[in-house]
Formats: C-alpha cells, sequence, structure tokens
C-alpha cells in the first residue's frame, strides 16, 4: 500500500521514478504541489500544498496569499478515481462563453468532479463541496492557512496522481469581499436550486496538480474502499454534469446566509 500511495504522488523526475519502480517507500513520504490561477480568473491568489503519507493516512498542510480577506473559500481534490482521463488545470481556453472568467461548470470538464471537500471539520464528501461554515477563512490580509489528516482506503493510493486540488473565491471588482455587483449571480449554485450566491464565491481561484499526468497509467476500475472510515475518497461524482442537484438544498442555503451576511 505504502509503495503504490508513493507512485502515486511522487514528483514526475526521472530518478524519483526509477526508485520507486521496483523498491517499497518509507513508512512516511512528502510531496509539495504549487496552486496558483491556471484559468486566468485574475484572483491574485497562490498556495503551496505540502502532503505528508504515512501508512494509510495522508496529511494536508495549505498556507496561501491573496485571497479574498476574512472569506471562506471551498477547496477540494477534483478528478477520479476510475475514469480513463488525465485531468489537468483548466487555462482561460475553458472560458467557454468569453467573459474573461472561468467558471466552476467551464472547469469540470478539464480537472473533473469532487472527490474530497477539503472541509476543516467533519465530513469529507462531495456533499459537502459547498460547507463554507466548515472551509478555511483567509484571514485580514488575505492568507490561508489549512491543516487535516485523511484516511485513505485500500486501492485509493495508486490513483491519488489523478487528482488536482483547487480552491475557490476571488474578488474580481476589488472591494475586498464576495458580492453579486461584481460577476452577478453563481450559475453552479443557481443550477443546484438556490439563488443569491456571488459568481465571485464559486469561480475557481487557483488549482495545482498532485503529479505529472505522465506518471504511470491512466486509472481503471474503482476503489476498493473496504471496511474503514473513508467517506470523503469513497464518494465521487457529486458535481459533474447533472449530478450538481443532489447537493442539499439546506447546504445551498447555509452557504447564502454565509457568504452574504443574512439572518
Amino acid at each position: 500500500m505504502r509503495t503504490a500511495i508513493s507512485a502515486a504522488l511522487a514528483v514526475p523526475t526521472a530518478a524519483t521514478l526509477l526508485v520507486l519502480g521496483g523498491t517499497s517507500a518509507s513508512a512516511e513520504d512528502r510531496y509539495t504541489m504549487t496552486l496558483r490561477d491556471t484559468m486566468g480568473n485574475g484572483s491574485g491568489a497562490t498556495a503551496t500544498v505540502i502532503m505528508d503519507i504515512h501508512d494509510d493516512e495522508m496529511t494536508l498542510k495549505i498556507t496561501g496569499k491573496g485571497f479574498v480577506p476574512n472569506a471562506p473559500h471551498a477547496q477540494h481534490f477534483h478528478g477520479s478515481f476510475d475514469v480513463n482521463q488525465d485531468f489537468t488545470c483548466p487555462t482561460p481556453a475553458a472560458d467557454a462563453d468569453g467573459d474573461g472568467q472561468v467558471t466552476t461548470e467551464e472547469g469540470l470538464p478539464t480537472y473533473g468532479d469532487i472527490i474530497i471537500s477539503l472541509t476543516t471539520e467533519g465530513d469529507t464528501s462531495p456533499k459537502s463541496g459547498l460547507a463554507v461554515d466548515r472551509m478555511p477563512v483567509a484571514d485580514a490580509k488575505g492568507r490561508l492557512t489549512y491543516e487535516r489528516t485523511f484516511p485513505l482506503p485500500n486501492g485509493s493510493g495508486r490513483k491519488l496522481r489523478n487528482l488536482h486540488v483547487v480552491q475557490h473565491g476571488l474578488d474580481s471588482n476589488g472591494n475586498g469581499k464576495y458580492d453579486l455587483g461584481a460577476l452577478g449571480e453563481s450559475s453552479f449554485a443557481r443550477s443546484a436550486g438556490v439563488k443569491g450566491i456571488p459568481e465571485e464565491a464559486t469561480n475557481p481561484a487557483t488549482c495545482g496538480t498532485v503529479s505529472g499526468a505522465a506518471v504511470g497509467a491512466a486509472p481503471s476500475g474503482g476503489v476498493d474502499t473496504g471496511g474503514g472510515s473513508s467517506d470523503g475518497l469513497e464518494a465521487k461524482g457529486a458535481l459533474g454534469g447533472g449530478a450538481v442537484a443532489i447537493l442539499a438544498a439546506g447546504a445551498l442555503v447555509a452557504c447564502r446566509r454565509r457568504l452574504t451576511g443574512e439572518g
């Protein structure tokens, strides 16, 4: 299991691949990701992700800057454990309607569905994708920090290389908050049945790859989840295509209240 996890997350250099190809990984391995605005959304945000893998656990530490101050930022692992597709971070070319912003819906075909919701506590399944009350909040200077440990179910480690981290939320009009006057209403939230959530709050701000798309073969087959507690890695596909509707309306209403200051 540890060998598979290391091979999945290894930085894609020839030396690393040679080492992992025929030897067992150590009990603990560390990998670093860089998150940036690959979409050209003008978020101004960047972040670094440090992943520590120890046996069947993954600890993420995220530090970032340039985020909307005092605002929650939804963040997730996107991709798939069982679709034969090399997911990557979207570029400005994903802006299908030419409005200068790559929305959540426009980015999904490139980076895939939510696999793990990077909440601060509780559920980590795709159902918590908009649980902004449990997402990290940037401080008054726009700095964001996050740390959490996740279990890794059997068979998932070798497929983590097909995932990406995406952080959401930006300030397009420079007024220091999410508001409807900037980009209007979130089409993503509206498609789930809840009105009044700013587009700024749901558009992707940063994206980064776990490892190069050329590492190993494309994944195939589902994850053997075994009997462990691993809801965050078992659920998938909650936000792809028409499946967005499975998100609970109550969670989206709470999201709107949190973002707009409703009672």
